[in-house]
């Protein structure tokens, strides 16, 4: 698979190197072409071609069952109100997704599908002072009601009162968040985080104070609760799943703090814990950002093997795709479940005390060992 980084200057080509990519051809499109086909005659250059390579990398590496990988998932940008959940969903269904970083907001606006609260196609352009007056909330061209995140955040207080007065994982919050829409959701099939806590797909999120969701156990708190979201406790588990692991993979949606709360993971073993895998097989972002603008900071797979976050030998096994998410995920997905076929799935959530003590065994072995 090409890789976004630069040809070596000092390294030489030959013409037939130059030229030994594939064809392009103008191939014609068909009436009932499916979206793998479409992918694999059409998307032949530019970001097209970088989408292709993701998809072709995701199939053929990462889901094929000799690597073993471990897919995380990073999730950040106001995804799940534009539908994007049943990506997710489908994903982890298929066993495709072993586990996931997101933004709080993502997680809180996934449960208003679940809970059978409608959000509407609408139209970027309207006058935001008149939505307001008229109680309507807008993302970008979403809107809904602004009942709908005080009915979420009643429900969202309901659920914390059954939860330990102790720190939390964010884990254990999303799971036990996960099975109440379980039981009281009235659409739990739609929501990422019911059927994740249904497939012990464990979810975390980096920043758990900026969201609707941190907002309302910030005020379990005033209320006098002990309960509190640790986000230490999300350092370990995410890289006792990356430390055991036989290989590890991304896909990152959009940036920000979920990507580097994955990629650190690998600088957490060898830089602090001083167990050094390597660093990450496989990597794929879909994004519309830039590195030299800052917001890829961490960032493209090459400046991230200085890190110690990928390998240096796998740089060929990354790919990162310049688009809309909201566009390449459903290609990426549907690509995937036609091309690969379904995995066990790794059910991680249920496996984290055990995760847990074997990093601390091999942090403590490296300790001994160590002048």
């Amino acid at each position: 698979m090409p890789s976004d980084h630069e040809t070596p200057r000092d390294h030489h080509h030959t013409r037939s190197e130059f030229l030994s990519g594939a064809q392009i051809l103008p191939h014609r499109v068909s009436p009932n072409m499916t979206v793998a086909e479409l992918i694999d005659t059409q998307f032949q250059a530019y970001n097209a071609a970088r989408l292709n390579e993701a998809a072709r990398l995701y199939v053929e590496e990462m889901l094929a069952p000799e690597n073993d990988v471990t897919i995380g998932l990073t999730m950040a940008g106001a995804l799940t109100p534009a539908g994007l959940g049943g990506c997710l969903i489908t994903l982890m269904e298929y066993g495709f997704v072993d586990f996931i970083i997101s933004t709080g907001a993502n997680l809180y606006h996934d449960m208003h599908h679940a809970l059978a609260m409608t959000l509407h196609r609408g139209d970027f352009r309207l006058d935001d002072t008149q939505l307001q007056q008229e109680g309507v909330i807008r993302i970008y061209d979403i809107l809904f009601e602004d009942k709908v995140l005080l009915d979420t955040d009643a429900f969202v207080r309901a659920c914390l009162k059954s939860l330990p007065e102790r720190p939390l994982s964010t884990s254990e919050l999303h799971y036990h968040l996960g099975r109440e829409l379980l039981k009281a959701g009235v659409k739990p099939e739609y929501s990422v985080l019911a059927q994740a806590a249904a497939w012990n797909v464990p979810i975390y999120t980096s920043s758990p104070g900026d969201s609707s969701i941190g907002m309302n156990v910030a005020r379990h708190a005033l209320d006098g609760s002990a309960l509190t979201l640790d986000p230490l406790a999300d350092v370990n588990e995410t890289t006792a799943i990356v430390q055991h692991g036989t290989r590890n993979g991304v896909i990152i949606l959009g940036g920000g703090s979920p990507k580097n709360f994955y990629l650190q993971t690998q600088p957490q073993l060898w830089e602090v814990l001083g167990i050094n895998k390597g660093g990450h097989d496989y990597f794929i972002q879909i994004t519309a950002d830039a590195p030299h603008w800052g917001g890829l900071s961490g960032a493209t797979p090459s400046e991230a093997v200085s890190w110690g976050k990928i390998k240096p030998d796998q740089l060929s096994s990354a790919v990162v795709v310049y688009s809309d998410s909201t566009i390449a995920l459903p290609l990426l997905t549907a690509y995937a479940v036609s091309k690969a076929r379904a995995r066990p799935r790794k059910q991680l959530y249920a496996q984290r005390e055990a995760l847990l003590k074997e990093l601390k065994e091999a942090y403590e072995t490296g300790k001994t060992e160590r002048p």
